[in-house]
Parts: C-alpha cells; structure tokens; sequence
C-alpha cells in the first residue's frame, strides 16, 4: 500500500495532485489545509472517501477505487489551542477510513491527522494525537492503523514516540525534513503513527507550492 500525505498550504498545492498520484502510484491520499468545497470526487482513480465540513481549511482522504471500498469514516474535533479559538482555522483535526481491500477482504483503517499549530503546546499535540488514536481504533477493534498527516512536532520527538508506543503505536519519520519554510522551524513535521502495519519506507518527496513536503508511506499490513 502506497499512501501520500500532504499539506496543501491553505489549498496552493492542490494543482499538483493529480500528478503526485500517477508518478508514485498512490493508493490513498491524505490531505490537510484542503479547501473542502472545492476539491473533486476523483482524482486520478482514487475516489474521495471522505472530507471534514466545519473548517475554514479541512481534512481529506482518497483511496483507489479498484483495490479498497470504505466501509466507515470517522471524524473528530480534538483539544483545541487558542489558535484554533480565535482564528477557528480548524474544528475537526481528524478524518479516518476505514477501508476493505476488495481482493482478500481485510480491513484496515487510514487517517489524515494535522495537529494544533506550532503556537500551542508539545503538551496539547501529543493529547490531541492520543486522542486521535484512540478515536482511530473505535472504527474497528484490532484492525491495522495508520495515521498520517502534519503533526506540527518538529522537537522532542524521541519523547512523543515514548509516548505513543505507551499506546500500541510506533512512529515512524520520513528520511528527510519537510518542513523548510522557516528557517529555525525546519525539520520533520510530517511523519506517521502506526500499529499493525510494517512500514518500508516513508519518503520525502520534491518540493512544490506548499511549505510542506508532500510524503509517501509504503507499508503493508502486519
């Protein structure tokens, strides 16, 4: 399974979809900081499972068509930072699939995750993810997951991964940064959080019009 993450950057990069899916091959399609009204149905075979509705810039998920049918989604509001009070860029941080591989009929489950900004606390971001994930894992008990997208946790990270293997989880990093906008701020901020899959590898992508990296997660289930 070939699954691509990507901060759109307030919905700038959203031209280059298409062609990321058909270069990489990508069975699934996480976005964050999507336009939700405007994207489309399909997008190079991979049909939209699934888009968040109260943000201002929302969450998406995309999966092929021909290989999976989704059987469940889930979203959800999480702890929200002062960021998200005032500005309200952001109600639901959370979109889960819960997909059916139509060839041998095992169920897995993919997330598209984009945490509090980097105004807020390490402290808020790991709730937010301990919810996400625990949230994930009511979409079908024991069943792979894998959750992806922008984690906004570019320090500290040996002590998020403490933290999450706590939970059943492992994190796992791209071999590259992808974040460069910021000079100081430049790191890993797109990576994923997983549990019963082995994952192979997770790239870093080219650069395009976002400020983030696009990644691409190959991994299978366990």
């Amino acid at each position: 399974m070939k699954v691509i993450s990507y901060n759109l950057r307030k919905h700038r990069a959203a031209s280059e979809l298409a062609e990321l899916v058909d270069r990489h091959g990508a069975d699934v399609l996480c976005l964050q900081e999507a336009d939700t009204t405007g994207i489309p149905d399909e997008i190079s075979g991979l049909r939209l499972a699934d888009a968040t509705a109260r943000n201002r810039l929302g969450l998406a998920v995309y999966f092929r068509e021909n290989t999976f049918r989704a059987v469940g989604v889930r979203s959800l509001a999480l702890k929200k930072s002062l960021h998200d009070r005032v500005l309200k860029p952001a109600e639901e941080r959370l979109l889960g699939v819960r997909l059916r591989d139509i060839d041998d009929g095992r169920d897995v489950i993919v997330a598209s995750f984009h945490a509090a900004p980097l105004t807020a606390l390490n402290s808020l971001r790991r709730n937010q993810i301990q919810a996400a994930l625990t949230s994930l894992s009511e979409l079908g008990e024991g069943l792979p997951i894998l959750m992806v997208g922008d984690y906004n946790y570019p320090v500290f990270k040996e002590n998020l991964g403490q933290i999450v293997r706590k939970q059943g989880y492992e994190l796992t990093l791209s071999d590259t940064r992808t974040y460069t906008r910021y000079k100081f701020f430049r790191g890993h901020y797109d990576f994923a959080t997983s549990v019963g899959f082995d994952i192979a590898r997770i790239q870093t992508l080219p650069q395009g019009l976002s400020d983030h990296l696009p990644i691409l997660v190959t991994a299978e289930p366990s």
